[in-house]
């Protein structure tokens, strides 16, 4: 397998884009390991979520399996553990070349999409857009309901304090949701199988 990981902290949420060309013919065995695969992992610790992409024409015939878990160490036991590699061993013998894997992290994450690029996200309007509805009602909830408690704070550490909670927040709960609830705009492609 070949692995290109891009500046991954074991503090943020980590993304694995797994790109995998199917032999003709298996592409029903391949799904089935795959969501097999996909209920493995869903118990592991730090276990946030699973795409998968079926191809989307013949110029670009891989299928992409996205997947995220919380943390580096997370995902290190999901690689390391019995399942993934009993797992794998059936996927693997149904492929033409091994499989591609990409490692990223960040708020670019919140967007991870395949395309060409497997990680390239969507045009910046649309994630400013989607972003700014996740973010507006959370943060005008925030001052409504601590309005006054924050108020007593000094101007840093309230900052400090109101920031923390909404990136906490983003990249936890609503950007996981909000990505999937406008998947259908953000990637606008056909035949997007997401679990």
């Amino acid at each position: 397998m070949t692995s290109r990981e891009q500046g991954v902290s074991t503090a943020s949420p980590v993304t694995v884009v797994i790109s995998r060309r199917v032999k003709k013919g298996c592409e029903d065995a391949f799904e089935h390991l795959s969501s097999k695969m996909t209920e493995a992992a869903a118990p592991f610790p730090g276990y946030m979520g699973t795409n998968m992409f079926r191809p989307s024409t013949d110029a670009d015939p891989e299928y992409r399996i996205i997947f995220k878990f919380r943390s580096q160490e997370d995902l290190q036991n999901w690689q390391d553990s019995p399942e993934r590699a009993e797992w794998l061993k059936g996927i693997e013998c149904l492929l033409e070349a091994p499989s591609q894997i990409e490692v990223t992290s960040g708020l670019v994450t919140w967007f991870s999409m395949p395309g060409q690029n497997p990680v390239q996200p969507p045009p910046k309007y649309k994630m400013t857009f989607v972003s700014w509805l996740a973010l507006c009602p959370m943060v005008t909830l925030i001052f409504w309901l601590f309005g006054d408690l924050l108020a007593q704070l000094p101007l840093v550490p309230r900052s400090i304090l109101v920031t923390a909670v909404v990136m906490v927040l983003m990249s936890y709960v609503l950007m996981p949701r909000f990505s999937r609830w406008f998947a259908f705009w953000l990637f606008p492609k056909e035949k997007r199988d997401i679990r």
